[in-house]
């Protein structure tokens, strides 16, 4: 599938993962676990797990974590892709 296509069917996805304080870590199992249901996963990051950390750093650690790829970044979410 190509990466506009997998933009498109993000668009209507709702956020199921939300990286806090804690940071990515806490959430690398439960994102894997999503993928491994389904292709495509919709993560949130909270101002609180941001810092001075930007979003799109953030989400390549996390898709690095968990073996996934990151589909596209916008504002605070990021969609992710097995």
């Amino acid at each position: 599938m190509t990466d506009p296509d997998l933009r498109a069917r993000a668009h209507d996805l709702d956020v199921t993962v939300w990286v806090g304080k804690g940071g990515t870590e806490p959430v690398v199992d439960e994102l894997s676990d999503q993928l491994a249901d389904r292709d495509l996963v919709k993560v949130k990051f909270l101002r609180a797990a941001r810092g001075d950390t930007s979003v799109e750093e953030l989400a390549a650690s996390l898709a690095e974590d968990a073996n996934a790829e990151v589909v596209e970044t916008r504002g605070n979410t990021a969609v992710m892709h097995r």
